[in-house]
């Protein structure tokens, strides 16, 4: 995109319509010129300094992230790292027998209304935080479809699983609906979920032994399997 040019006529302190007396004519120069990489967009931008007054213009475009890859790429990353999912009973087994750790990455609320025994709660989506342009934004247009809890991704998501669960742990990634990688006549590639995502995220950063809870924790809870609220009391 070609560059745009605009002259700003500041008149000189000597003008009886001048807005400010230290403005002077000047140009201002606004860089819309795209810079490419594989991942990302960004755009140049260039500072103008006029005398008592500076102007900064920025657009950026933010690279996409591993959450926001496309399901097949991750369905197929998943298949080739071996990520087998399993029935809520074979988790539970799995969890009392070998040491397995359920990863739980449902919102905290969701959590703390009951879990499996055991269970760490590290959310990959949380509820948007701030109140940016972009954020205000963002919650409209939840509100719209009259989603008034907007989450965005938590970007901290890896750097706490990594403090609460060592690399070399056996993990069962759990959330409510579970999704799956099976494939159907209605669903050829399977169905994305919080847990699937999150599974992808955990091979993408050195994880070996992970696990995805077919069914999700709503089957968990509908068999009747063991569950704790916040208070550490059995529901």
């Amino acid at each position: 995109m070609a560059a745009l040019t605009s002259s700003i006529p500041v008149h000189s302190s000597s003008s009886s319509s001048s807005l400010h007396p230290r403005f002077q004519y000047s140009s201002l120069l606004l860089s819309t010129n795209p810079i490419h990489d594989s991942r990302s967009v960004r755009y140049s931008t260039r500072r103008v300094s006029f005398r008592g007054l500076k102007v900064r213009g920025a657009a950026t475009k933010v690279a996409k992230s591993p959450t926001e890859e496309e399901w097949k790429t991750k369905r197929e990353y998943l298949l080739q790292k071996r990520v087998r999912s399993v029935d809520v009973k074979e988790a539970l087994r799995l969890t009392k027998e070998n040491n397995f750790v359920i990863l739980d990455v449902r919102p905290e609320a969701e959590f703390k209304e009951g879990h499996p025994p055991g269970a760490i709660n590290v959310q990959i989506y949380r509820l948007i935080k701030e109140w940016t342009a972009w954020d205000i934004a963002r919650r409209a247009g939840f509100a719209f479809f009259g989603i008034f809890a907007g989450t965005e991704e938590n970007p901290d998501f890896m750097k706490i699983v990594e403090s609460k669960i060592d690399k070399n742990s056996k993990v069962i990634v759990a959330c409510s609906a579970g999704g799956t990688m099976r494939p159907s006549q209605t669903l050829p590639e399977g169905q994305q979920s919080r847990s699937l995502i999150a599974a992808y995220l955990l091979v993408l950063n050195g994880y070996a032994n992970v696990f995805h809870l077919d069914g999700g924790l709503y089957s968990w809870f509908k068999e009747g399997l063991p569950s704790v609220s916040a208070e550490g009391s059995e529901l």
